[in-house]
């Protein structure tokens, strides 16, 4: 920019460059900067500036962060810098960037708006994941695609990365496979890691977690399970001819917390005592569909005890087709109590019943049972033994929402699963965990499932029993 060019817009008044930046890209503000030393004064620090800007390309932050002094400043340089990683067509910066790139992605969708909002932050994320270069850099670099035949890009070099990018694509929501003539499709390599039954354990706790006890978040577990959910609902769907019921994941939707929102067919019934269903944070009471996947017993039985392989190593590619039911649940908050000794402090634990009916057929007796169980939120602790079967577990540091089903058949508690709500309290997106035997058998059955909420009816016959919950500061 020339001198006087300079010379006259710093002339201005204060409102109206205020008005001309804003038509200013938000990556445009540090070339500007560079051209005058006033300038660079004015807008490296202007908070208002970087508010508005921020505003008229992304969302608004969740209401927590607002009540917080928000940086605009840094957060706009964020979102500048993922979208100049996004834009590179070097592999090596989309390498390099990798760590602080996959976190403001989450950081980006866990502030997007309610399913039914449209919405900037998945806009701006769902068109620069078109390219396949930021799918190959971010989503396919766990551990599963560094396996023979879909190591097109190669594994993170460091666990953490490889969670990260597992995470990533479970939040993208739907399975990928790798591009190339002689690449082979992602599901036989996921199939294989999911009815692996030495991946079921008490260490696990037989769902999402990491075998060392610490209950944390095995986000490649969560992948191979997402993948596996995804290609069967996806082969049941084009099998229906478009008359199932099962919805099919849009990219990143439905992560945000909070961002489950009933159609306006299913509103919530007004109650005599809707008091409790207001307490509850999870937003449980209500209609959920389950998908439930299993293979056929003897196949998984030979797969897992037919050949002697060594403990660390991985299984073939398992192409046995699964058998998937889809079970509507009625669910109903029956108690809400406060946070136990190991529990996070921020939300108290619910407990709630309910029952579930098969879509295939009535007789399925796995399908058509009384539904019990608790959800929490709850910190890690160092030392004690995991009793999962009484509710009082230690759940990963971040405070993850972690589900426990019991399916209850005359009486007696048959089947169990474990599962993680992708996002926080009340997302749309839903639970993702697995099924097993309730008294964990080694040699199985056991699975992965996947639950969702899909309207916010009542179910009749409801007996509630609170206990007061002080709000925590």
């Amino acid at each position: 920019m020339e001198a006087s060019s300079t010379s006259r817009l710093l002339r201005l008044p204060h409102e109206i460059l205020h008005c001309i930046c804003l038509f200013l890209e938000p990556q445009d503000l540090p070339t500007l900067c560079r051209t005058s030393r006033q300038l660079d004064n004015y807008i490296k620090n202007n908070r208002l500036l970087h508010k508005e800007l921020y505003l008229q390309h992304y969302d608004p932050p969740s209401e927590v962060d607002r009540d917080a002094v928000y940086d605009w400043v840094a957060e706009l340089q964020r979102n500048v810098s993922l979208k100049k990683t996004l834009e590179s067509e070097s592999m090596a910066i989309k390498d390099e960037a990798f760590t602080n790139a996959a976190a403001t992605v989450i950081n980006l969708l866990q502030q997007t708006p309610p399913v039914s909002s449209p919405s900037k932050n998945l806009e701006f994320l769902a068109g620069h994941f078109e390219n396949q270069a930021n799918i190959d850099a971010f989503l396919c670099r766990s551990s599963l695609f560094g396996e023979e035949g879909l190591n097109t890009q190669p594994s993170a070099t460091s666990a953490e990365s490889r969670q990260l990018s597992a995470k990533l694509h479970c939040y993208y929501g739907v399975p990928i496979d790798p591009c190339g003539r002689r690449v082979k499709p992602s599901h036989p390599f996921a199939r294989a890691r999911v009815y692996d039954l030495r991946n079921y354990t008490d260490g696990t706790l037989w769902g999402p977690f990491n075998d060392d006890g610490s209950q944390q978040i095995d986000w490649e577990k969560m992948e191979s399970t997402m993948i596996v959910l995804g290609y069967n609902l996806r082969m049941f769907n084009e099998r229906a001819q478009g008359r199932s019921p099962a919805r099919r994941t849009k990219v990143f939707t439905g992560i945000a917390p909070r961002s489950f929102i009933p159609h306006p067919s299913h509103p919530l019934r007004q109650q005599p005592y809707p008091s409790i269903i207001d307490e509850d944070p999870y937003d449980i009471t209500g209609e959920w569909m389950r998908v439930v996947c299993f293979l056929d017993y003897p196949d998984l039985y030979n797969f897992n005890f037919s050949d002697n392989i060594p403990s660390d190593a991985a299984r073939p590619p398992l192409e046995h087709e699964e058998a998937i039911r889809l079970i509507t649940m009625r669910l109903r908050v029956t108690k809400i109590e406060p946070p136990q000794e190991d529990d996070g402090k921020g939300l108290p634990r619910v407990h709630f019943t309910g029952k579930s009916w098969s879509m295939h057929a009535g007789w399925d007796p796995n399908a058509n049972s009384n539904i019990r169980g608790q959800l929490g939120i709850r910190h890690l602790t160092a030392t004690g033994d995991a009793h999962v079967t009484t509710g009082i577990v230690r759940l990963t540091p971040e405070g993850e929402v972690r589900w426990t089903t019991f399916s209850v058949f005359h009486g007696i508690e048959r089947w169990r699963s474990e599962g993680i709500q992708l996002g926080g309290p009340q997302s749309d997106r839903g639970v993702v965990g697995s099924w097993f035997d309730k008294d964990f058998d080694p040699e199985g059955p056991a699975g992965p499932t996947s639950f969702w909420k899909t309207g916010n009816e009542v179910p009749d016959e409801i007996h509630y029993n609170a206990v007061n919950f002080p709000t925590s500061e």
